[in-house]
């Protein structure tokens, strides 16, 4: 039998991708659609629908019929006792309002940067530290929850940990360097990038992107002592730019080694790293793919590789100017394993782990 889970902010991008994937999945069946008031008492087609009759449905097709007759629930009011989980695609705001209420009873995985920081959250990609999952421990003991509150990370960071990962474990880090070229659909649909701002442009400043990707890239590859992550000693500095891509964020990633690795075994390396995650439904095939092609990884070409759950890294080349010096470009799907589905997939894990029941 399925477990029930609630998708609150559904009407949303983020929302919308949710109930994407999880459109028959083999664990999880949704039987509750939240969003706020203005959404709430109608059914989900309708909800989707501005005052000329559009349907606001970015995702490709149209969301599944289990889904359009749905009555959208006030997010303030969801009971979320009646679900196994609730995932949440909603502002920080409200996320830092909601979430806690959810969480009381019930676990949550979210989109939200709400609390991706806090001392007691593990800030989880499956396969990159997945053992930062027994912070929950503490989290539940602390704030006295049943459930818990698991964010996924920034999506833009989400390609660079999972590329720095395997090279941090076996050569150490000294210092990473990234330049970011991110898809249009990272701003959302509502105050994000018009389509007369991004035509023939590139946008070089993202608000409040780089401080996320510094300081959660080095959560994320930090070392789980006991009860608390301690973040990694090296230095991680990003500038981050919207450039007219659909979806996939790109990057340029500059970085220094503990111990000097060649670019053969640097390639063996990311080529070889297992996350462990076999036989979880949402995880790629292989989390890293790297190609020899030195026109690749392009987005419009690569950003559907195993789902759109893998990072596709090439170029991968030495860096004269830096001390052990390595540089490679990598492409993420940033409305996928960025974003909803690598939200899935971290409650897949946690099911799998037995946090989820």
């Amino acid at each position: 039998m399925k477990m029930k889970v609630a998708v609150v902010g559904a009407t949303g991008i983020a929302g919308q991708q949710f109930l994407a994937t999880l459109a028959d999945h083999p664990l999880f069946e949704v039987t509750a659609l939240a969003a706020s008031g203005r959404s709430a008492g109608k059914p989900y087609i309708e909800a989707l629908k501005d005052k000329n009759g559009s349907i606001g449905w970015w995702c490709e097709g149209m969301p599944s019929r289990d889904f359009q007759g749905m009555v959208v629930q006030d997010a303030s009011r969801l009971e979320a006792a009646d679900f196994s989980i609730v995932f949440t695609a909603i502002e920080s705001d409200a996320a830092r309002e909601l979430e806690p209420k959810y969480a009381k009873t019930t676990p949550v995985i979210s989109t939200a940067s709400a609390f991706r920081m806090e001392q007691d959250v593990p800030l989880l990609i499956p396969g990159v530290n997945s053992g930062h999952a027994a912070l929950l421990e503490r989290q539940r003991k602390e704030r006295g929850w049943k459930g818990f509150v698991v964010p996924i990370p920034n999506c833009t960071t989400t390609g660079l940990a999972v590329s720095l990962k395997p090279l941090q474990d076996a050569f150490g880090l000294e210092r990473v360097l990234m330049t970011s070229m991110q898809a249009i659909s990272g701003a959302g649909r509502n105050g994000g990038v018009l389509g007369l701002d991004i035509t023939e442009n590139v946008i070089p400043y993202i608000p409040g992107e780089e401080e996320k990707v510094q300081q959660e890239t080095q959560k994320i590859l930090g070392a789980f002592e006991g009860d608390h992550v301690h973040p990694t000693h090296f230095p991680v500095s990003a500038t981050c730019t919207r450039v007219a891509v659909l979806d996939g964020h790109t990057e340029a990633v500059y970085l220094s080694t503990s111990r000097r690795a060649s670019v053969e075994e640097a390639a063996e390396v990311l080529r070889g790293f297992d996350g462990g995650l076999s036989g979880l439904h949402s995880a790629p095939e292989r989390m890293i793919r790297v190609t020899d092609d030195p026109f690749r990884p392009q987005p419009r070409r690569d950003r559907e590789i195993d789902g759109g759950m893998c990072t596709v890294v090439g170029r991968l080349r030495e860096d004269s100017a830096l001390d052990n010096g390595l540089k490679y470009v990598l492409l993420s799907h940033n409305t996928k394993m960025g974003a909803a589905k690598g939200a899935v997939l971290v409650a897949e894990l946690l099911h799998k782990e037995g946090q989820i029941r």
